[in-house]
Parts: structure tokens; C-alpha cells; sequence
């Protein structure tokens, strides 16, 4: 006979070692019945927005974590009430303060406990933070299961009561009171932007979108005056003349990471200005051709293959400096980071194995890439590992500038704007489209020779495509 016993579930590493996650809404409420690897939670790391799947299956006893609360990796955020023949051994359990001693792991009477039947192992076993160890929990590096994937969106939050035992969950799953920050408003992360930049406090909103949602519109409406409380249309012009924002998120990760690479990889910058006319005559070439047709094509896509071509004839562009080992590590292959501005912050995801793509191939990557970005919905996995980067600062008008290297690569290029300018072209003084390149380098791993030679490549292939028959 199987009895029930309370499984605590600690949140988990969600990769790159992060050390903590926000918890943006439980999907499910104390008393409810879940399944393995049903998702329960919704939390934003520094990095991407994940669905947090159960590890067990049987009925949440308590949830120990408000919507907006920003836990550490390691600590309790749900409790289980689970059979004990159907549960799996999991890195988020809490272990009992007995275990190990004498006549542990028998019932009240004194008996010997009955056989366990053969258990299940749950997606996230051995995943994420170890049971501490000294007072202090020891992370397993792990890939990311296949189980936490990107949310698509955030929809209206399950609302997330009061944190209590459920019923008939016994004295191990005792009350737990909660005194932590009130429910924040339920919105998506563009809605919450928008609303810092128009000073818009959400509390004061009453979500018109489906289940209390905050919309775009809710936010422009009340920040437009109409949909003000009287209370608030009264207020004073000279109130709110600041606003502050918690650094959390992606902008504190982007922070620190940026911090670290300034003063850690001594950065030089190099510029090349390059007629690309020919590259442009190109690009309409063949947005018109049938083979590309459904394809997005931009000056991004033929630079990204410009840069991966280069990268064949420099190879010392595309490695790490490993400060521990004293080594230095070259890549034999290319995943391609490609920063996006997104309603997060900035991101670099990168294309994996960029550099066996053929044109067609790294145009539709390129897509999705940033589509991807821009909704939110990229992963740990789809941020980790880049080798080289690009930042597209044309699309936003820009001519050059001097790009920070992403932690841990060797270079970034930076694209600017393609604009109509007078030009030497075949001797004579012609209106032709140009475009500066910027190239930023850790000088401890590339030397201005070789960094030159690349920045070069690239000029000329944009310059000339029919250039590229010189090179492969």
C-alpha cells in the first residue's frame, strides 16, 4: 500500500548557471492535480522567458512564490502531495531531516515501510540545483530538457491564491502564510515596457484584454488621460518627475556581461567604408528570382554570408580566450550571433553551425532568428555558445560605431545604414550606395594584421560578390 508524502520542488538552473529567476504566473493553483512534465509556471531568467514543466505528478500542496517575485536558484517554489510508489528522486527535493537515521522511512506505528514500486524519472531530474550541501545549494551543469521551451507569450496569468496547504495534505503540508508583494497587474512584457516609458503605474489599470489582460491600448488610453481616475487626472503636473525602474532582467544580465567584456577583453576598433551598389543590385536580383521567393532578404543576409566566408580565409576571429586554462580555443565552427533589440532588452541568440548554411538556408535562419527575438520567445539554449557576432545599427540609421564583444567572443561586426552618397567609381564622381563597417577585436586574441585581412574580406565581397569565386 502506497502512502502520500509532500515533495518540494526547488527552482531549478535554467542554464548558463544563472543564479536567478522572476516568477511570472503559476498555470496551476493550490488543490489542483497535475502531471508529470505539466507546465506549472511561467519564469523569466536574465536571458529568456521558460515554461517550468513538474517533475512529479500528483496534487500541489503549496505554492511558496508570489507572480513577481525574483527567486534564487535552489530555493523551494512548489510543494507536492505525491504517491511515494510514482515518485521520482529529483535535484529540486527537499530532503527529509531524517533521512539516514535509524528506523527513517517508517510509518508512526513503528512498521516497516512497504517496498517502493518502480519509479518514473521525471524530465527534470538531475537538472538544476543539487541538494545543498553545507548550506549551500551545488549546481549540476546540464543541457536544457527538452520539456522547458520558450513561451510563445505570456497569457492571462492563472491567479495565484493565497499560499496554503490543500486540503487533506496533513500536518507535513502545514500553512504556509504569506506576507511577500501583492499579485502584480497580469500584462505581457511589451505592455509593461510601454507602460514604464509613458509612466504608466499598472496598479491603477483595469485590464480590458481576455481574463483582466492589460493590453497595449489599456496603457495608451490611460496614459492619454481617458481612462485616468478622477484621483489621478487631479494630481499635479510636478508629480512623477521621476521614474525608477528595478535593474533586473535581461538589462541587469546585459549590464554585467558588457561591464565584464569592457574590462576584461582589450577591445580595438577598426572602420571600413565600401561602395556596395553592386551588392544591392544583387540583393534585388534575387528577391525577384523564384528560387528566393517566400524568403526575407536584407543587406543583413548577404553581410552575415560576407562574414562567414571571411571567417574561412581568418580563422583567429572566430575563438575564445580561456583565461583558466591559458589556452586559446579556435572553433572549427560557426554559430553566428546576430544582436536583437527586443521589448526585454538586448539579446544576442545565434544561429548554430551558421557556417554549413548556403544562402538560402541562412535567410530563412536569419528570419526566424529575429522573429523569434521579438516575441520573446527565444531559449537559454538559442543565446548560449556564439563564436562571432553582428549588430545590424543600419536599420536604426546609423553610420558606424564601436561595438562591445559579446563575453567570450573574439569579434562583432557592426553593419550601418546603406545610403546614396558621391563616390570615385571608375574614375569619375558617381551617386552610389555605401555602407561602414565597424569591427571590434580582443587584441589578446587577434592581431590588427589579421583583423584588417577579415574586415577587408568583407568589404570586398560586399563590394564585388564576384569576388567571392577568389575566395573559396
Amino acid at each position: 500500500m502506497s502512502r502520500a508524502m509532500i515533495k518540494e520542488f526547488r527552482l531549478p538552473d535554467l542554464g548558463e548557471g544563472l543564479t536567478e529567476s522572476e516568477i511570472l504566473s503559476w498555470k496551476v493553483a493550490v488543490g489542483d492535480t497535475v502531471e508529470l512534465n505539466q507546465v506549472i509556471a511561467e519564469v523569466e531568467t536574465a536571458k529568456a522567458v521558460v515554461e517550468l514543466p513538474s517533475p512529479f505528478a500528483g496534487t500541489v500542496a503549496a505554492l511558496h512564490e508570489q507572480p513577481g517575485s525574483v527567486v534564487e536558484v535552489g530555493k523551494p517554489i512548489v510543494s507536492f502531495e505525491v504517491d511515494d510508489a510514482g515518485a521520482a528522486p529529483s535535484a529540486g527535493d527537499a530532503p527529509s531531516a531524517d533521512a539516514g537515521k535509524p528506523g527513517a522511512g517508517k510509518p508512526a506505528g513503528g512498521a516497516a515501510a512497504e517496498p517502493a514500486a518502480p519509479k518514473r524519472e521525471a524530465t527534470l531530474v538531475g537538472y538544476g540545483a543539487a541538494v545543498e550541501q553545507g548550506g549551500r545549494p551545488v549546481r549540476r551543469q546540464r543541457t536544457l530538457p527538452a520539456a522547458v521551451q520558450p513561451s510563445a507569450a505570456r497569457p492571462a496569468d492563472t491567479t495565484a491564491p493565497p499560499v496554503v496547504a490543500a486540503p487533506g495534505a496533513g500536518s507535513a503540508a502545514a500553512v504556509v502564510q504569506s506576507e511577500r508583494q501583492p499579485e502584480r497587474p497580469r500584462s505581457t512584457p511589451p505592455v509593461r515596457k510601454l507602460a514604464r516609458d509613458l509612466g504608466v503605474d499598472l496598479a491603477q489599470l483595469n485590464g480590458t484584454g481576455e481574463g483582466g489582460l492589460i493590453t497595449r491600448e489599456d496603457v495608451q488610453h490611460f496614459a492619454e488621460g481617458a481612462g485616468a481616475p478622477a484621483a489621478a487626472q487631479e494630481a499635479p503636473a510636478a508629480a512623477g518627475r521621476e521614474t525608477r525602474t528595478p535593474i533586473k532582467g535581461v538589462r541587469k544580465y546585459t549590464a554585467a556581461a558588457m561591464v565584464q567584456s569592457a574590462f576584461t577583453a582589450p577591445h580595438v576598433t577598426e572602420f571600413l567604408t565600401v561602395d556596395v551598389t553592386a551588392a544591392m543590385e544583387l540583393l534585388g536580383r534575387l528577391k525577384a528570382s523564384r528560387a528566393f521567393q517566400g524568403y526575407k532578404l536584407t543587406p543583413l543576409t548577404l553581410a552575415a554570408k560576407a562574414v562567414l566566408i571571411a571567417l574561412k580565409r581568418n580563422p583567429t576571429l572566430n575563438s575564445r580566450w580561456d583565461d583558466a586554462a591559458q589556452e586559446i580555443v579556435q572553433f572549427n565552427y560557426v554559430n553566428l550571433g546576430i544582436a536583437a533589440a527586443t521589448p526585454r532588452g538586448l539579446t544576442v541568440p545565434n544561429i548554430k553551425d551558421a557556417d554549413g548554411m548556403g544562402l538560402l538556408e541562412l535567410s530563412a535562419a536569419l528570419t526566424e532568428l529575429t522573429e523569434t527575438a521579438r516575441a520573446g520567445k527565444t531559449t537559454p539554449a538559442d543565446l548560449a555558445g556564439g563564436t562571432i557576432s553582428i549588430t545590424n545599427i543600419g536599420v536604426f540609421g546609423i553610420d558606424a560605431g564601436t561595438p562591445i564583444l559579446n563575453p567570450g567572443e573574439a569579434a562583432i561586426v557592426a553593419l550601418g545604414a546603406v545610403r546614396k552618397a558621391p563616390w570615385v567609381h571608375n574614375d569619375e564622381l558617381a551617386v552610389r550606395q555605401v555602407m561602414s563597417l565597424s569591427l571590434s577585436f580582443d587584441h589578446r586574441l587577434v592581431d590588427g594584421e589579421q583583423g584588417s585581412r577579415f574586415l577587408a574580406d568583407v568589404g570586398a565581397i560586399l563590394s564585388d560578390p564576384g569576388m567571392v569565386l577568389t575566395m573559396v
